[in-house]
């Protein structure tokens, strides 16, 4: 991923950012994530961390939701949902219904794939290819993980906002913090090394996205920071007020 921050300056380059983006993760990128958020071996010690640190947002957010009880009798969506990672334990937790979107046709039916396999039954997931823009309905809890990392900080700001909508009680969110530590590794290429440079990586301020929420009817309830070499992601939970 490039290590410069840009801003799409139109609507136009926002859309060819979400088609560049779309096409990295049908093609290159399924082939790479797919074997990130897998039990394969055949994975460098870069991507290896990154599956260990996605892991640990993904153990959190399901303690968070099991501390909550009752997940049988709840709404769940899943935005950018990828190859299951929370969609499939969240199911296999007893959850009552979970819509579970991405942008990636690849993913999605990867997803789909691992559910079959994993014995759960049809029609306990709805799965949708789907932007976030796109992603409507109104759920009890939504979560969002690790998405806005394609996203720069006002469009990141708003689909908040947007998904803050969707919520009726919950709101999950996590994304790349912007630290001046993070900023400076970021500048220099070792935040995201590698190969797998293939699509921009935004940072984000936490402010404007507690903000974002607090706009729309949610308090900040709980917050984490979860972490490996190259993984770095700002994991909060609000609550509607």
């Amino acid at each position: 991923m490039p290590t410069e921050q840009l801003m799409p300056t139109s609507q136009a380059d926002k859309q060819a950012e979400k088609q560049e983006v779309k096409g990295y993760f049908e093609t290159t990128g399924f082939d790479r994530w797919n074997r990130i958020y897998s039990e394969s071996t055949d994975v460098n010690r870069v991507q290896r961390n990154i599956r260990i640190g996605h892991q640990k947002t993904v153990d959190n957010v399901l303690a968070w939701l099991q501390e909550q009880g009752n997940l049988g009798g709840r709404s769940f969506c899943d935005a950018g949902c990828g190859v299951g990672s929370l969609t499939l334990p969240l199911a296999q937790a007893g959850a009552g219904s979970i819509a579970a979107s991405d942008l990636s046709e690849a993913m999605v039916q990867e997803a789909a794939r691992r559910a079959a396999e994993a014995g759960i039954a049809p029609g306990r997931i709805q799965f949708q290819a789907s932007d976030l823009e796109s992603v409507s309905g109104r759920y009890d809890t939504v979560v969002c993980l690790d998405v806005f990392i394609h996203y720069p900080q006002q469009p990141a700001e708003e689909m908040v906002r947007h998904l803050a909508g969707l919520a009726e009680q919950h709101l999950i969110v996590s994304f790349a913090p912007y630290t001046p530590v993070l900023a400076v590794l970021k500048k220099i290429g070792q935040l995201f090394p590698g190969p797998s440079k293939t699509t921009r990586a935004y940072t984000l301020r936490e402010q404007g996205i507690v903000k974002a929420a607090e706009a729309e009817g949610f308090v900040l309830k709980r917050r984490s920071l979860n972490k490996a070499p190259f993984y770095f992601s700002r994991l909060l939970a609000f609550e509607r007020a």
